[in-house]
């Protein structure tokens, strides 16, 4: 999986299709990561305290990785990556316009 928690990201697939957002975390044993603001879901939570009423929390879910793809740091459309060693060390590097992610 090359998503990395705080990458940009876009949605290609599923209810929330053209929405961009920041990865909040990364799950690679799942092949999921939880994106802002992408696949909310109401969470009902009962109260912790007595005489305080319960509540209803919205809360990102995980999406699969496969539904999502960078967002290319120079023309902002979204791309796919390749791997180059530079220097001893694997950076990441956009397809589209050959620029390397952070």
């Amino acid at each position: 999986m090359k998503l990395k928690k705080g990458d940009k990201v876009i949605v290609i697939a599923g209810k929330d299709k053209g929405k961009k957002g920041v990865i909040l975390s990364a799950h690679p044993d799942l092949n999921r990561v939880v994106v802002e603001g992408i696949n909310i879901s109401k969470i009902h939570q009962k109260s912790r305290t007595k005489g305080k009423p319960g509540e209803i929390i919205s809360r990102p879910q995980p999406i699969h990785a496969s539904n999502v793809m960078l967002v290319d740091p120079k023309t902002g459309g979204r791309t796919r990556v390749s791997i180059k060693n530079i220097g001893g060390k694997n950076i990441r590097v956009s397809k589209k316009s050959s620029s390397e992610f952070k």
